[in-house]
């Protein structure tokens, strides 16, 4: 926090005098955010926070390079990469394949490629940590599904979506296809991409229109380890605490991301509303045996 407050101060050019003017408390109070002697109170942080959006200061760049020094000090072992976690109170002992069932490729434990993935998961939350953390996919067994039709079908399948065609040929080859698995790679459903993935099931755009968003959109990627030997896989790099303030910032770029994902994504779809299947459609031909 007290580096956040630097940056912030330095952005605008102001000494510790000015600022502490500006933010109506004493240079004492500044110096000793500074010094790391005190941490800013929730009141102070909203304060500061307000001050930061009057003046444009770029907080959220500020917190994605502390991630990204971060990330460029850590050492890899051959084969390993990064991925980025966020934990809404923080690991605690062994990682487990523990996240609720209904996620898109089931129970796991979820890494993403792209720090914002998960940031945007944890910006509400008090206790929140951000991870910096690799993992060896080439010695798991590893299933990679592409952005395409075979990915929404999957995930239908793990949010509970097909118990319509339950027990079905096409229901079990989903059911199957990451049995015996340690670790699902695929496209990821963040905010810009649930709504989207959502009207798919629901039956208001076609597969056609899905697939084309799921290209336009480019979400990165998440990487779940699915069995307890991907999830003894993983090695936490970094442990990263997010402060009040900067989660304010994150939730702001979030919000942003979401309304303009969710406004391209209409616009796709408005384009190919007329092409391809919808969900109950697929879902009817399987019962029909024509799928």
């Amino acid at each position: 926090m007290n580096t956040l407050i630097k940056q912030i101060r330095s952005h605008l050019n102001l000494s510790q005098t000015e600022f502490a003017e500006q933010l109506h408390v004493t240079f004492q109070t500044v110096n000793r955010w500074e010094n790391g002697k005190v941490v800013p109170n929730r009141l102070a942080q909203s304060k500061i926070y307000d001050f930061c959006r009057e003046r444009a200061v770029p907080v959220y760049d500020f917190v994605i390079n502390k991630i990204a020094q971060a990330a460029d000090a850590v050492c890899l072992e051959d084969g390993r990469i990064l991925l980025y976690h966020g934990s809404k109170s923080g690991i605690e002992g062994s990682i487990a394949p523990l996240s609720r069932k209904q996620c898109d490729f089931g129970g796991g434990f979820y890494m993403g490629t792209e720090p914002m993935q998960a940031l945007t998961l944890i910006c509400d939350y008090e206790k929140s940590k951000f991870y910096i953390i690799s993992i060896c996919a080439d010695e798991l067994e590893h299933l990679e599904v592409s952005a395409d039709i075979e990915w929404a079908m999957l995930v239908a399948f793990n949010r509970g979506r097909m118990e319509k065609i339950k027990d079905t040929p096409f229901y079990n080859k989903y059911r199957d296809l990451t049995t015996e698995k340690d670790l699902i790679i695929g496209s990821i459903a963040n905010d810009r991409m649930f709504y989207v993935i959502d009207n798919f099931f629901i039956g208001n755009i076609t597969d056609t229109a899905l697939v084309n968003s799921l290209s336009a959109l480019q979400l990165g990627k998440q990487y779940v380890a699915v069995s307890q030997k991907g999830c003894d896989n993983v090695c936490i790099e970094r442990e990263i605490p997010l402060s009040y303030l900067e989660r304010l910032f994150i939730k702001d770029i979030a919000d942003a991301n979401r309304a303009k994902g969710s406004s391209l994504a209409s616009e796709i779809c408005k384009n190919y509303r007329r092409e391809g299947k919808f969900f109950d459609e697929i879902l009817d031909e399987v019962l029909n045996g024509e799928k």
